[in-house]
């Protein structure tokens, strides 16, 4: 490593330094990565030899270059050393560090050293990036008796305002201090982040999975991490961050595509809102749970087991003793089934042994395998299927309350096999098969935009975390599902997690490093009509951005031409529109010439080619361009079976851009908007 610094830097000569530094960096990753692949996985057994390779192979790929960015875009000086902060760790042929990898925890101080606790760093260095090559540096001095001053980074400002082309990217160059400390929380925590849009939540959750994974490797890669999204657009948006961190092997899946996976079932039929918001609702664990168990039958008859030339008995209320202790054990229905057999065997057992028999565990065993014991169990305790259990539900009606009954089917299908299932009825087969046989546990999910999640979407997450940990994020005003939460403490129960209890946090984020205050300023006067306890978000962003309002005559005509004036900035331009308006403005568009592509929450392009994207408002959330144009607010907001999850969706599209907002409006703003509105109007 290089020695820390002892007198005032030569820039020239320092730059032209740092970039001999990053070749060298370079040529070692390069090396490493040769060296992995020339490893073989020969001897030992197959098995373990399939394994190795595996490893060899992930271990090759996360060492791959990425030659658009730098191997590190930090540096820090203390009293002894100089260490280079990176998105990996490099290292050379005699194993001394070249770069140190962002989530050690010697790079802690590069994100929260300050002039009052400067954490034992003389100099902290940033370094400007186009096109993989170091371009500028920026030293901010910290400790005491150096020269310079410490002050405001040009340089962070420019990469966090840095244009956005293609999915979103990592924020290790820009986490900030209050950011880092929700990355580095300990793994058994599970944090729920309340975030305003622009403040970062969704990268801060994504970095802290990637801090996880290499905080507590071996126990991460054994138990998993999950990412759970809104749908498949934004984890299309998110999906570059973690393999850019060198995190290849974490899931991104949506709620529906989760419990998809877990039933085996098909999403064949769409629910009313009313009937949807009620299967989503908490009391249908209870239900199903009521539903399941209803299937046991109380014993009539003494079991008998005839064995050589005696009879063995079991009276029914022993039997029924039996049951209800296993009931009340807190195991699924199958596992508590199974133990059954073994309860009935060690009666019969006892009962030799009362008669001066001497039988051993085979004897056990062997009577639990029985044909009267298993005729038995199968007659008082059946084997069930949760298709089948959910379909008997819906079809009867049977432990539904008089106001649940609008769930039963006005057409039961013949079998559970031939059942039309909606996708909160996917939820519900998901918590009935959890409670049959119990859903393994991963080591960490990560679970963003949770505001939108019903109660039962929630245990289907929280199951997936029962003996793992969180983290939750989202925002109480971007809530726009009828069955949207109110109460992260709600949430958090439904979750599994506790907020009293000492391993849950909850932590808010109320600085807004992506959307520009002109943007955010405008947008926020929504907040005192659909979420008043909360506090409007702060931009503390240099550049106030662009705010334009034009009203026009005809609404499809007026967004081609602000996306035409929003193309001509750099970056990424998002076109959010009424869900029903895709079709209009995206025959439009391509009429006058414009290249698009669709968002449209499932199909997302993996490629992302083209700059311009026709974005449904529903499916806008989470994701961000650095121009947006939204056509016809209050078409957004109508759109929505209420005013205030109108007015909530429309908070969410309003703050999706990075640079510059126009909004295109033929119909009046909604009030809050229409006073005062900034920015220039054109007939």
């Amino acid at each position: 490593m290089p020695a820390a610094p002892t007198h005032p830097p030569d820039p020239q000569a320092d730059l032209a330094a740092e970039q001999a530094h990053l070749a060298r960096a370079r040529d070692e990753l390069a090396r490493m990565r040769e060296h992995t692949l020339s490893l073989t996985a020969d001897g030992g057994d197959a098995l373990a030899g399939e394994a190795l390779a595996q490893t060899l192979w992930l271990r090759a790929k996360a060492l791959q270059d990425d030659p658009g960015t730098t191997l590190f875009f930090g540096r820090l000086d203390t009293a002894e050393d100089a260490l280079y902060i990176g998105r990996r760790h490099v290292s050379d042929a005699d194993g001394d560090p070249v770069v140190v990898d962002w989530r050690a925890g010697v790079s802690t101080p590069f994100y929260r050293a300050t002039p009052t606790d400067p954490m034992g760093v003389q100099r902290r260095r940033r370094f400007g990036v186009e096109d993989g090559q170091i371009t500028a540096l920026e030293d901010e001095w910290l400790g005491t008796g150096e020269p310079g001053e410490s002050g405001g980074s040009g340089i962070l400002a420019r990469e966090i305002e840095r244009p956005r082309i293609g999915p979103m990217r990592d924020i290790v160059a820009t986490i900030q201090p209050e950011q880092d400390e929700i990355v580095r929380a300990d793994v058994a925590t599970t944090l729920c982040v309340q975030g305003a849009p622009g403040t970062g939540k969704t990268a801060v959750g994504l970095h802290r999975a990637a801090w996880l994974l290499y905080a507590y490797r071996a126990r991460l890669a054994r138990s998993g991490v999950l990412v759970v999204g809104p749908n498949r657009a934004f984890l299309e948006h998110v999906g570059a961050v973690l393999p850019s961190l060198g995190e290849i092997t974490v899931r991104h899946t949506t709620v529906e595509e989760l419990v998809a996976d877990a039933t085996g079932a098909t999403v064949r039929s769409t629910d009313s809102t009313e009937v949807a918001r009620l299967k989503g609702e908490a009391r249908m664990a209870e239900v199903l749970r009521a539903a399941l168990w209803g299937q046991v039958s109380s014993p009539t008859e003494a079991l008998v087991v005839p064995r050589g030339s005696r009879r063995w008995r079991v009276p029914a209320y022993q039997v029924q003793e039996m049951v209800e202790e296993l009931r009340t054990r807190g195991v699924g229905y199958a596992a508590a089934r199974a133990m059954l057999h073994q309860r009935l065997a060690h009666a019969v057992m006892v009962a030799m042994e009362r008669s001066g028999d001497a039988p051993d565990d085979r004897v056990q065993d062997s009577v639990a395998r029985s044909a009267p014991v298993k005729a038995y169990v199968k007659d008082l305790w059946p084997q069930v299927k949760p298709a089948a259990v959910l379909a008997a539900l819906l079809t009867t009606g049977e432990h539904l309350a008089d106001d649940q009954r609008a769930m039963v089917w006005e057409r039961p299908p013949r079998s559970a096999a031939s059942a039309r299932w909606s996708a909160a009825d996917l939820v519900l087969l998901d918590e009935l098969t959890d409670l049959v046989d119990r859903t393994p546990s991963l080591g960490h999910v990560v679970l963003d935009e949770a505001q939108d999640l019903s109660p039962m979407q929630l245990r289907a997450v929280g199951r997936r975390a029962s003996t793992g940990s969180l983290t939750v994020l989202g925002d109480l005003a971007q809530g726009t599902t009828p069955w949207s939460t109110t109460s992260w403490e709600e949430s958090l129960h439904h979750l599994g997690k506790e907020l009293s209890a000492g391993s849950t946090h909850l932590e808010e984020l109320v600085r807004g490093f992506r959307v520009p205050s002109s943007v955010i300023e405008f947008a926020a006067r929504l907040l005192p009509s659909m979420a008043p306890d909360l506090a409007p978000p702060e931009s503390v962003r240099s550049n106030p951005g662009r705010l334009d309002v034009v009203r026009v005559e005809e609404a499809v005509e007026g967004a081609v031409r602000a996306v035409q004036e929003a193309a001509a900035h750099e970056g990424s331009v998002g076109v959010v529109v009424p869900d029903t308006w895709v079709g209009r403005v995206g025959d439009a568009l391509s009429g006058a010439g414009v290249g698009h592509e669709v968002m449209d929450g499932e199909h997302a392009d993996d490629t992302l080619r083209l700059r311009v994207f026709l974005v449904p408002a529903t499916v806008a959330k989470g994701l961000e361009f650095d121009q947006v144009v939204v056509v016809e607010p209050a078409a957004i907001a109508a759109a929505e079976p209420d005013e205030r999850t109108g007015l909530r969706r429309l908070y969410v599209v309003l703050t999706r851009a990075v640079s510059g907002l126009t909004v295109v409006h033929t119909d009046p703003l909604p009030d809050a908007l229409a006073v005062s509105s900034a920015g220039p109007t054109s007939a």
